[in-house]
């Protein structure tokens, strides 16, 4: 015993310097740059499947240069382009088709949040001329197959220019701010649908499928802009609130070589999310929805007389996921995901449409499809298949058949495989694991070679002091909720410590992952190393656990959600070294929808929360996401307002920061305009700072070191 006893005060003894020398993360560490990850940036693969591309950037001087590797030795082999006098700095590439062309990012200027204005160059690799595409800023520029042409959008209208001549046409005339807009998604599709250029090249070059939207009657959405100015301005654009309409869409085809433009009629197309060209030039795939997204058809059209055929109908009891996954191979038979038994899954159809057979199975998710290898027969996919927390990559038969897992660590990986899918590069990291990048053989996952590996960080992050994320389930309203918990280095059961809850909640998201840090989790460590226990647990609703864990908050955002938050917290509160009198909870949009809820529905267990761009009811915000989930608010009202947090106000008792932009377009600072004015009529006190001009993402200068300062210091004085 005496011995046992001497060895533990050694140890003791050796440890206590170790973590006395350790630095603590401060928040001039987490938006200094102090922890930055390299990366590969904008790898694309070489048609000849043997090299690839990725850019290259230097900050002083300031350039960038697009570099070509081989992937067998991993050696630059050439630099196509780099930026000098000739050639601007650019910050993006595409290659055509026939990668005879790179088209160039420059000047790029954001919009939202996928859409971007730029100054755009063609670069010919063969000839080494430089072209510039037009002097005005465009949108979505996209080389025609060959490269001898550009496609853009100009203030709602597109245009074509032609490589050569030099010459521009302009291909629709109707395009005008505020009604009709060609070629790119207006606001909510971009938001919602994930995508904002919204036409197509054929195979060939010879046609333009493009999308129409008609927001004339769309509600205009409005907010100041306070600048630098005298008189501050104001910002409009349409934006469609739940209930209320949307723009008319509707589908389009340009013939390059007549100059005209023609209808598709699809029938009953509320929404369009999705077109995609087939290999067939005259054959185009348009995916069609109606306003509860419930009902998903996939039509073809024959673009020799636009005529259309229906190949595929979904139709959920919830609503229907849109996703990139769907590919069409050479006898126009199509890979599809859906989550139709109760899991997503891989699917192959025939030409038809009909079901040819179900190619992945299994109470887990696929989260990701690579593509089909046609010559062997294989899909690549990633999936959920060792833990819902983890991903793996994959492949598999077409039949069903053979499958092999290609990744082995524990963690995240993911795949970028080369163009003839012998190789892939895969990206790895876990929560004790900044990124790493190494290349994979595709026949059995063998490593080849190391890439890069972010040492210099790893090396770094031994000079501070971090505590391990303890993955593990908790068991609440009858489900096994994933969670993390974060303990101080120095923790000692005997004693009790205040309890964060992190978390975002909404439909199909995920924040318990395997995976390497975010600045979030750099400031959970800095607090954990102040003596908090920081924890975050996917309750009901969240994504990777199958279908019906996922849409069983239908019709009822934030009621499950928060059940299963204030549960979490009563429960962790039983724990010995839980202190009960001092549990805060803090989250962003949606999470700052459910901390605010929580805090007033969960009184009796939440001693205070943050809430920074929060949804403060759904009534506020978009026709797409909102309806998916909730319907109309004409057609649910209840499902609205009894969770809109400044409904019952009253019920504040603990500390409440609620923090907004006054320039997110998203979940716009009406939503907490309409709560602080209802905790004031309730003459309830709380804190609460607006960032002038800032967006959803409340961020430039040294905005996030303000605010993550004031969110220090608000847990530091409450909880």
């Amino acid at each position: 015993m005496g011995k046992q006893l001497l060895l533990l005060l050694l140890t003791f003894t050796f440890l206590t310097p170790s973590i006395a020398q350790k630095k603590k993360i401060t928040l001039e560490d987490i938006w200094g740059g102090a922890f930055r990850t390299e990366r590969m940036d904008v790898l694309r693969s070489m048609k000849n499947g043997k090299q690839y591309t990725i850019l290259n950037f230097n900050r002083s001087p300031r350039s960038s240069s697009l570099d070509k590797y081989d992937y067998e030795s991993l050696e630059k082999v050439e630099t196509i382009v780099a930026s000098s006098d000739e050639v601007p700095y650019f910050s993006s590439y595409t290659f055509s088709k026939d990668e005879s062309k790179v088209l160039l990012a420059t000047e790029i200027e954001p919009i939202f949040r996928r859409s971007r204005l730029g100054i755009y160059y063609v670069y010919d690799t063969a000839t080494k001329n430089i072209t510039k595409v037009s002097d005005a800023k465009i949108q979505e520029p996209l080389l025609s197959p060959d490269g001898s042409k550009v496609a853009y959008v100009l203030d709602n209208n597109i245009y074509s220019f032609d490589v050569a001549s030099k010459s521009t046409k302009q291909i629709t005339v109707d395009g005008n701010i505020g009604t009709i807009i060609n070629g790119v998604t207006d606001w909510v599709y971009e938001e919602e649908f994930a995508f904002v250029r919204a036409f197509e090249w054929n195979s060939n070059g010879t046609k333009i499928a493009f999308l129409k939207f008609d927001e004339t009657n769309v509600p205009h959405f409005s907010m100041d802009v306070y600048g630098q100015d005298l008189y501050q301005f104001q910002y409009e654009f349409k934006y469609p609130k739940a209930g209320e309409e949307n723009a008319k869409v509707s589908l389009h085809m340009y013939d390059v070589a007549s100059n005209k433009i023609s209808n598709v009629d699809l029938g009953e197309a509320y929404y369009i999310p999705r077109i995609k060209w087939m290999n067939n030039p005259n054959a185009l795939s348009v995916q069609v929805m109606n306003r509860h997204q419930n009902l998903l058809k996939l039509q073809k059209v024959n673009a020799a007389d636009n005529s259309v055929s229906l190949l595929l109908e979904e139709k959920d009891a919830a609503y229907i996921d849109i996703t990139d996954n769907l590919t069409f191979l050479k006898d126009d038979s199509f890979i599809w995901t859906s989550e139709t038994d109760g899991n997503n899954h891989i699917y192959l159809y025939n030409g038809d449409g009909k079901l040819k057979n179900q190619i992945t199975k299994g109470p887990w998710e696929v989260t990701n499809y690579y593509g089909y290898d046609a010559k062997r027969g294989r899909i690549y996919y990633q999936s959920t298949e060792n833990g819902s927390i983890n991903r793996d990559v994959y492949s598999i038969g077409s039949n069903g058949k053979g499958k092999k897992r290609l990744t082995t660590e524990e963690g995240t990986k993911a795949a970028a495989f080369s163009a003839d899918y012998t190789y892939f590069i895969n990206t790895f990291s876990s929560a004790v694991m900044p990124y790493q990048f190494a290349l994979h053989k595709s026949s059995n996952g063998k490593k080849v070679k190391d890439i890069k590996d972010n040492s210099v960080l790893d090396a770094k992050l031994e000079g501070y002091e971090l505590s391990p994320k303890e993955f593990s389930t908790i068991s609440i309203n009858g489900n096994d909720l994933n969670m993390y918990m974060i303990k101080p280095v120095d923790f000692d059961e005997s004693k009790q410590y205040p309890l964060f809850m992190y978390q975002y909640s909404g439909p199909g998201s995920q924040q318990v992952a395997n995976r390497w840090f975010g600045s979030n989790d750099y400031w959970h460590q800095m607090l954990v190393s102040e003596g908090y226990i920081v924890v975050c647990i996917d309750g009901r609703g969240t994504g990777l656990k199958g279908r019906d864990f996922k849409k069983v908050t239908q019709k009822e955002l934030g009621k499950y959600e928060v059940e299963d938050q204030i549960a979490a917290a009563k429960k962790l509160s039983e724990l010995p070294y839980i202190d009960e009198t001092r549990t805060g909870i803090w989250g962003w949009s949606y999470g700052g929808f459910m901390s605010t809820n929580c805090l007033l529905k969960g009184s009796d267990v939440f001693e205070m929360a943050i809430a920074v761009a929060p949804v403060t009811s759904w009534r506020f915000y978009d026709t797409i996401y909102t309806e998916r989930y909730m319907q109309t608010p004409q057609e649910n009202p209840s499902g609205y307002d009894e969770n809109s947090p400044f409904n019952y106000p009253e019920l504040l008792k603990g500390k409440y920061l609620l923090v907004h932009g006054s320039g997110d377009d998203n979940v716009h600072v009406q939503n907490s305009m309409r709560m602080i004015e209802a905790l004031i009529q309730a003459n309830k006190q709380f804190d609460w700072a607006i960032y002038p001009d800032r967006n959803h993402g409340i961020y430039g200068g040294n905005t996030r070191l303000h605010l993550y300062t004031m969110m220090t210091n608000f847990v530091k004085e409450n909880l």
